[in-house]
C-alpha cells in the first residue's frame, strides 16, 4: 500500500462480506464523495449529515435522437433506469470514520447491483480502495491510533463474543490508556536528565542515583505487569489446542462429544474405534479452543491404528493443553501411568472417566504416581450421565488463565507485535538501570531511555515507520 499523498483520492469499495445478503453496503469517502455519488441517486430528501435518506440508484441511459437516425455518436441520455431502492447515508467530515466526507449507500445485497455501484463510482472519478485503506486514513488523520486501528481488524477476525468485547475496549483506546502514564513518567525521567544535560551552568540539580533508579522503576513495574498480561492475551486473541488422550476405550470420543454438544466423533464399545484425530473447536468463556480426539494409546494391532497412534502422540507433543483420560471403573494401568507422566511434563489435567460404574474397591493409581503429578489435579466425569462436566470446564479455564484473566483490567497485550514491543521497552530499561549502576555519564543513559520510549511510541503509532503500516493495514479486508 503505498502511504504517499493519496489522501486527495476519493476511494470506493463494498464494505460489507462477499456473498448474497439481504443488504450490501458501498462507501464511498473523500472530498467527491458526494459529488460522485449524488447524479446517480434519485432521493426523497437532500441529504444531510447523519441523516438516513431512502432513495433510488438510477444509471442514465443514451438513446438516440430521431433527426439522427442513422449517424454515429449522436444520442443524448434522455432517460434513466431504475437499478434498485437504497438507502443513503452521509457523514460531512471531519465527523466520519476516516475524517473525510462518507457517502455509504445500502442496497439490496447482490454482488452484481453492488458491484455495478462501485463501476459507476469508478467511472466518475473514484478510485478503489486498497486493503484497510479506509483505516488507514482514520489513523493517519487522527480519528483514532495504531492499537485501534489494530483492534479494528481484531473485531472483525472475532470467534467469540468475549474476543469481540476485548477487542472494543482495545478499540475504545484502554491499551492507550494504559501506556499514556508509563510513557509520561518516562518522558519526566528524560526531561530532568536532559536539563541537567543543557543547563549544568546554571546549577540545575541532578538527580541522584537512587532516584534515577527509582524513577526507571517505577516505570519497569507496570510494563512487566503489562507484558506478563500476554501469556493470557495470546489465548484471548488465538484461542488453544487441547488434545484428549488415553488408552482405547476409555470414553475420549464421548467426552469429546461432551465437550462439543453434539455427536461429532464416533462411538463405540469396540476399542480402537478411532483411527484418525478428530477436531472441533468450542467456547469456553469466550475463549476458542480447538479440540482434538485422538486414536488410543496402545501397541497397534495394524498398520491404520499404528498410523493412528503415531499421530495421537505428535498431537500430545503440540496441544497447548492435554487431557488424560483414565477409565475410573478399571484399575489402573502402567500405560497409564507413563502417559501421566509424559503428558504432565506441560499443562495437563488429568480426567478420571466412567465415575458413574467406579467401585470403589478398584485400585486407582499408585500414591507413588499420584505424588509425581505435582501441581496436577484430578477431575470425575461421566460422559455418559454428564457429571463433572462442568467441573472440566472449569478446571481447563483455570489452565489457561481464565479465572485470573478475568480479572485483569482492561488494556492487556493480545497481539504478538505489542507484546515484542513492550519487551524492547523492558531490555532497554535494563540497560539504563545497569548504566546508572555503573556510574555511566548521563549523556549515554539517555540512549538507553530513549531506547525505552521509542517502543512504546511504536505501539500507538507516534514512531510507526512506513513498512510496519504496510504490514499492518494489507492484513485488513477491503472495504474496511
Amino acid at each position: 500500500m503505498n502511504l504517499g499523498p493519496n489522501l486527495d483520492d476519493t476511494i470506493v469499495a463494498v464494505a460489507t462480506a462477499p456473498g448474497r445478503g439481504g443488504i450490501g453496503v458501498v462507501r464511498l469517502s473523500g472530498p467527491d464523495a458526494r459529488r460522485i455519488a449524488l447524479p446517480m441517486l434519485r432521493l426523497k430528501h437532500e441529504l444531510e449529515p447523519g441523516r438516513a435518506v431512502f432513495g433510488e440508484l438510477l444509471e442514465p441511459r443514451e438513446t438516440a435522437s430521431p433527426r439522427s437516425a442513422g449517424r454515429t455518436n449522436a444520442s443524448v441520455p434522455t432517460q434513466t433506469e431504475k437499478i434498485d431502492e437504497v438507502v443513503v447515508t452521509y457523514f460531512a467530515k471531519p465527523h466520519s470514520y476516516t475524517t473525510d466526507d462518507i457517502v455509504e449507500i445500502s442496497a439490496h445485497g447482490s454482488p452484481v447491483v453492488l458491484r455495478h455501484i462501485v463501476e459507476l463510482c469508478v467511472a466518475a472519478g473514484a478510485r478503489l480502495a486498497e486493503p484497510g485503506e479506509f483505516t488507514m486514513r482514520a489513523f493517519l488523520n487522527g480519528r483514532i491510533d495504531l492499537t485501534q486501528a489494530e483492534a479494528v481488524r481484531d473485531l472483525i477476525d472475532s470467534q467469540t463474543l468475549y474476543q469481540a468485547k476485548v477487542a472494543a475496549q482495545q478499540l475504545e483506546g484502554a491499551l492507550s490508556r494504559r501506556l499514556q502514564p508509563i510513557k509520561q513518567k518516562l518522558v519526566e525521567l528524560i526531561a530532568i536528565l536532559e536539563a541537567g544535560i543543557d543547563f549544568a551552568e546554571d546549577d540545575v540539580s541532578v538527580l541522584p542515583d537512587a532516584v534515577i533508579l527509582d524513577h526507571i522503576a517505577q516505570v519497569r513495574a507496570p510494563l512487566e505487569q503489562l507484558a506478563a498480561s500476554f501469556a493470557y492475551g495470546k489465548i484471548v486473541h488465538e484461542g488453544l489446542t487441547l488434545a484428549i488422550v488415553g488408552r482405547p476405550n476409555v470414553g475420549k470420543s464421548s467426552l469429546f462429544n461432551r465437550l462439543v454438544e453434539r455427536e461429532r466423533a464416533i462411538v463405540t464399545a469396540t476399542p480402537g474405534t478411532t483411527r484418525d484425530l478428530v477436531t472441533e473447536t468450542v467456547a469456553i468463556e469466550g475463549i476458542p479452543v480447538k479440540l482434538v480426539d485422538t486414536a488410543g494409546i496402545r501397541h497397534a494391532l495394524d498398520e491404520a491404528e499404528s498410523i493412528g497412534v503415531r499421530k495421537s502422540m505428535e498431537a500430545l507433543a503440540d496441544a497447548d493443553l492435554v487431557l488424560v483420560v483414565l477409565d475410573a471403573s478399571q484399575a489402573q494401568t502402567k500405560e497409564d501411568e507413563e502417559l501421566i507422566a509424559q503428558a504432565i511434563r506441560g499443562a495437563a489435567i488429568v480426567v478420571e472417566n466412567k465415575c458413574d460404574l467406579r467401585i470403589e474397591k478398584v485400585p486407582t493409581l499408585s500414591q507413588n504416581a499420584r505424588q509425581g503429578w505435582g501441581s496436577h489435579v484430578s477431575v470425575f466425569t461421566s460422559a455418559l450421565t454428564g457429571e463433572g462436566i462442568a467441573e472440566l470446564r472449569t478446571e481447563i479455564l483455570r489452565h489457561v488463565g481464565g479465572e485470573a484473566g478475568t480479572q485483569i483490567e482492561s488494556g492487556f497485550l493480545t497481539n504478538v507485535r505489542h507484546e515484542g514491543l513492550i519487551r524492547d521497552s523492558l531490555a532497554a530499561l535494563s540497560a539504563a538501570q545497569t548504566a546508572v549502576a555503573g556510574k555511566i555519564p548521563h549523556e549515554m543513559l539517555l540512549l538507553d531511555l530513549y531506547n525505552a520510549l521509542r517502543p512504546l511510541d511504536a505501539i500507538t503509532g507516534a514512531t510507526t515507520t512506513d513498512d510496519i503500516l504496510n504490514l499492518i493495514f494489507s492484513t485488513f479486508c477491503i472495504g474496511k
